[in-house]
């Protein structure tokens, strides 16, 4: 039995998603292969083979593969399955571009979002928005998994003496081409990885009121910034910071919810967090459903004493 896992990094450094991934994989079982697909990532290669548990890390550098588009990797991927009995990705914006591709060029179900593995064919995953959990037996003779990050430790960074396998040939699959990217630049660290997260809803009312009581207030707390899918909807805050089942999945050690209602798909995305604070003028919010700590109070005062406090 065999895994391959898919690296998620930017060229050079290895995300924190991947590390979380081979934990998972480690918990299947058998020979654990890691695929670093990208363009000048030779960094990143490195760094895959220090990790631990890890036999053989294969390193596709092509041009081709720089933006990490669905048709050109899922076409690497597609190519080096049949060597494989499981493959694993982060349930990420990468991996669930590229990953149902691959599941139906297989001919095989994708096994999404997972937080357990039972059995090298039978796996745990939520449904219903959290609300209730599936057990996945599966008989395909190729598992095609997506995996829930914020369920699994990561593993350590250091502790593996890999073979690197370059893979010579890279084929363009002709299918699209990027025009242009751009990318968001911030100092603070990455949501889904981050140990605080202060996030804001529609109560605050605005893009400048987000910035004016949560920025001061994650400066302090050396904390990533999130947002309900209702503040990102009216342009508080760009897509990216949105936190939820159509967004990304966070489990912090400390969640602060500041003007959040807690819509059923909001909380699928934070309630794994250790501690949940939240802040919410109405006292039936179903977000204190859920917080360990509740204040019904104005967030327009509130959220600058409990800066001023810190």
């Amino acid at each position: 039995m065999t895994i391959l896992v898919i690296a998620e990094h930017d060229h050079r450094h290895l995300k924190s998603a991947t590390r979380h991934v081979l934990s998972a994989a480690h918990a299947v079982g058998g020979d654990v292969h890691i695929l670093v697909a990208g363009h000048s990532c030779s960094p990143a290669a490195e760094a895959a083979r220090t990790l631990p548990g890890v036999t053989q890390v294969l390193l596709a550098d092509h041009v081709s593969l720089t933006a990490d588009g669905a048709e050109n990797l899922g076409h690497l991927v597609l190519r080096l399955a049949p060597s494989y009995t499981h493959i694993l990705s982060a349930s990420s914006a990468v991996g669930k571009s590229f990953m149902p591709r691959v599941a139906a060029l297989l001919d095989v179900a994708q096994i999404s979002d997972i937080v357990r593995v039972d059995a090298t064919d039978t796996f745990t995953r939520p449904i219903y928005a959290g609300a209730l959990w599936a057990t996945v037996h599966t008989q395909d003779p190729i598992k095609v998994v997506t995996v829930r990050v914020t369920a699994f430790e990561a593993c350590a960074e250091t502790g593996g003496h890999a073979a690197l396998t370059p893979i010579p040939e890279v084929a363009e699959s002709g299918l699209s081409t990027r025009q242009s990217i751009a990318l968001s630049v911030s100092t603070r660290p990455e949501l889904e990885g981050a140990r605080v997260v202060v996030s804001g809803g529609r109560g605050l009312g605005s893009a400048e009121r987000y910035k004016e009581l949560l920025e001061p207030l994650a400066d302090k707390l050396q904390a990533a910034l999130g947002a309900s899918r209702a503040a990102v909807d009216l342009g508080y805050v760009p897509n990216d910071y949105q936190v939820g089942q159509t967004g990304k999945i966070v489990a912090p050690d400390l969640y602060i919810a500041v003007g959040i209602s807690g819509a059923i798909q909001h909380l699928a995305g934070m309630k794994s967090a250790r501690v949940i604070v939240a802040i919410n003028s109405d006292p039936e919010a179903a977000i204190f459903t859920v917080a360990d700590y509740g204040l019904v109070a104005d967030l327009n005062s509130a959220v600058p004493e409990l800066t001023a406090a810190l």
